[in-house]
């Protein structure tokens, strides 16, 4: 709620038309509360618990230690094992809870106002990808009044409960604006800091999801904002949800005025809902009471009045909201960064082509069928990108630097590309008192718009699902399906095994989860949580990885992709990247004689597992051809990077060299190569005389 002294009149429609709804549900509110005296810890509908129980198993809100001894401590059926999930899942904070917690809560800003001369504070706002933040129509309604106010980041206190130094950044309506007055939110573009960073890499962001099963009723949620415009607070646990509606969902809980814009969480920390307003209560006569048991009156004042609940919109009806606004591409862009769980990233799933055979899982696109690649004619005239040469003057015409990148790379410029590998390399450079690189001087094959139509078939016949409709494990089982080999699910348990997971996890389990999660559930969750990466991105790399190693006709595309922007002689830098650093050693198998490869640089590699190295064309651990030295750098938190350090013997001697990346960014190449580390090695051998 605004705490400016601005027209107060939409917000008091808002919080009578939350009234309205919350005594529309009377009955509802009344039969849940009734149960609740009873007893019955989640009086949701067995459909939602066993949706909800999935969802925590999957993103690790519980150990399978704990799922282990609990369950199967006496016999019950599956109804009453999923709701003993939930508890369990509200019992048993992991020590993960709190940073976890911290990590959302950075997220968090305080809106602020200039009005005359004062900055006057006005609601609270949270970051939903790198560039976008989200808060309350009434707390912004439209771009004009959007200009007049800037995010506060860290306006918090300390661990020694001393203000923090806050961090101001502009809004930049004019790149996004969208707002809604009914689901009362509004979506707004934030500036970059001054070194060019977008604010989501420096204070994170969070994942929304369009998916089902974040919350059920009777469940715990945790609010973060500005009550009142004052510093940070947190309303921790002390709550319930009541009623959920088809936009909607009421929860008691202790907020304020300025908690208008904050985000709801879930226990896991996902984001719930979007919080905006109270349900204040009233009279016989529907007339709102003070605190005193009075009607309120205008000049009483927001702080009087009897507040009996409070309403947040699900963040679900606000994705299907967004997803459904007419957006020119870069709008539609911003919109895609916040990631594919939120359904806006329609490049994300495709719904099968005619022409290709699928298991019948809806949303998932069946790769194709081995050995026959997709072709670039017919109906389909993209030409893929064009990987960019260096200039023919870079390092003295005799040493070749090459960024070889990894997948998921198709919409994306290589020039773009390019100058994002260059400036992680500089800054690192920097850091190793070395010159900097101009990107021009840089190498760049570019086989990304060529994997793509190969995974997923031409998209001018595929028609985009909602993401609400398939969960990352449903996809999953489709690859390990569709695996050229039948080794994509051998993939993903080993990279699990290899993360520390269980072995007696999947017996233990079997009796009650096999109907409740999937076979694939388990290992994909077990990375997500153990890493920087979200369930989606790691089923998804896998295939990729699979389709490459497993399809030879997927293999020599890609390898004919890469050799038509490569040079011929002289010494070569190969630095690579994810999927890339398997496709790297394939290279180094092909070089021509004149080629020298003098460094091999690995970055956020695969190549631990076993599933890969062993279906390299060198087969096996083993050390490239040819290559003089070799550094494999990886962050303990990059869900790819599973199997690093590089420990097996026959990989022959090579530099390890672990490196902590920032929140959100472990798996980021330009954050790899930003370490002077990293970087030193390879400015050290461009600069060689």
């Amino acid at each position: 709620m605004s705490v400016t002294g601005r027209s107060n009149e939409e917000l008091h429609d808002q919080a009578a038309e939350a009234a309205r709804r919350y005594e529309d549900s009377t009955t509802e509110r009344e039969r849940v509360e009734d149960r609740l005296a009873a007893g019955v810890r989640f009086p949701d509908t067995p459909d939602a618990l066993a949706v909800r129980a999935d969802r925590i198993l999957e993103r690790g809100g519980l150990s399978p230690s704990a799922v282990v001894a609990d369950i199967h401590g006496e016999a019950m059926d599956l109804p009453d094992a999923n709701e003993r999930i939930i508890d369990l899942s509200n019992e048993l904070q992991a020590w993960s809870f709190l940073p976890r917690g911290v990590r959302a809560g950075t997220s968090v800003a305080r809106i602020t106002l200039r009005r005359d001369g004062r900055e006057l504070p006005h609601g609270t706002g949270f970051l939903v990808s790198p560039r976008l933040m989200m808060t309350n129509h009434h707390v912004l309604p439209d771009e004009g009044f959007a200009r007049r106010c800037f995010a506060e980041f860290n306006a918090q206190v300390t661990v020694d409960n001393i203000p923090d130094t806050a961090v101001r950044m502009e809004l930049d309506p004019g790149a996004f604006f969208a707002a809604d007055r009914r689901l009362d939110f509004a979506l707004v573009a934030v500036t970059p800091a001054p070194d060019g960073r977008p604010p989501g890499e420096i204070f994170g962001w969070n994942r929304l999801s369009v998916q089902l099963g974040k919350l059920v009723l009777g469940e715990k949620v945790n609010i973060i904002g500005h009550p009142d415009g004052r510093l940070k607070e947190i309303v921790l646990r002390d709550n319930a949800v009541l009623v959920r509606l088809d936009d909607f969902v009421h929860y008691r809980t202790d907020t304020r005025p300025g908690n208008s814009g904050s985000p709801v969480f879930n226990d896991q920390w996902e984001v719930v809902a979007l919080h905006h307003s109270g349900v204040p209560k009233k009279d016989d006569q529907g007339r709102v009471l003070r605190k005193d048991g009075q009607p309120w009156r205008q000049g009483d004042g927001d702080d009087a009045i009897e507040w009996v609940a409070n309403e947040g919109v699900r963040i679900s009806s606000v994705l299907k909201h967004l997803a459904g606004l007419d957006l020119d591409p870069a709008r539609r862009a911003l919109l895609t960064e916040m990631g594919p769980d939120s359904g806006l990233d329609q490049s994300t799933i495709a719904a099968p082509a005619p022409a290709l055979a699928s298991p019948a899982v809806p949303g998932v696109t069946p790769t194709p069928t081995s050995g026959a690649p997709v072709t670039e004619s017919g109906t389909d005239a993209r030409k893929p990108k064009a990987g960019r040469p260096a200039r023919s003057t870079a390092f003295g015409g005799r040493r070749h630097l090459v960024f070889l990148h990894g997948r998921d790379q198709h919409e994306k410029e290589p020039d773009e590309l390019r100058r994002t590998w260059a400036s992680g390399l500089n800054r690192g450079l920097t850091l190793a008192s070395l010159p900097p690189v101009d990107p021009e001087d840089v190498w760049f094959p570019f086989y990304g718009t060529r994997l793509h139509d190969l995974v997923t078939g031409r998209e001018s016949t595929a028609e985009a699902i909602s993401l609400d409709e398939v969960s990352a494990a449903a996809a999953a089982e489709v690859f390990a399906t569709e695996s050229p080999t039948g080794s994509y699910e051998r993939l993903l348990y080993e990279a699990a095994t290899r993360a520390g997971m269980p072995q007696d996890g999947p017996a233990a389990t079997e009796g009650f989860g096999a109907g409740l999660v999937g076979a694939l559930h388990r290992p994909l969750s077990w990375l997500a949580a153990r890493s920087d990466l979200d369930e989606w991105t790691i089923a998804t790399f896998l295939r990729d990885v699979d389709l490459y190693l497993g399809d030879s006709a997927v293999r020599q595309s890609v390898l004919d992709s890469v050799m038509e922007t490569m040079p011929t002689t002289g010494e070569l830098v190969l630095v690579t990247h994810s999927l890339g650093t398997v496709v790297g050693l394939d290279l180094l198998t092909r070089l021509p004689d004149g080629l020298d490869p003098v460094l091999l640089v690995t970055a956020g590699s695969p190549l631990g597992l076993d599933g890969v190295n062993e279906r390299l064309l060198a087969h096996g651990p083993h050390r490239p051809p040819r290559v003089r030295d070799w550094v494999n750098v990886w962050c303990p938190t990059d869900g790819v990077a599973i199997g690093c350090p590089l420990e097996d013997e026959r990989w022959g001697k090579l530099t390890q060299l672990a490196v902590s990346n920032g929140r959100d960014r472990a798996h980021k190449i330009d954050e790899y190569l930003a370490h002077a580390g990293a970087a030193g090695a390879i400015g050290s051998v461009l600069g060689r005389t």
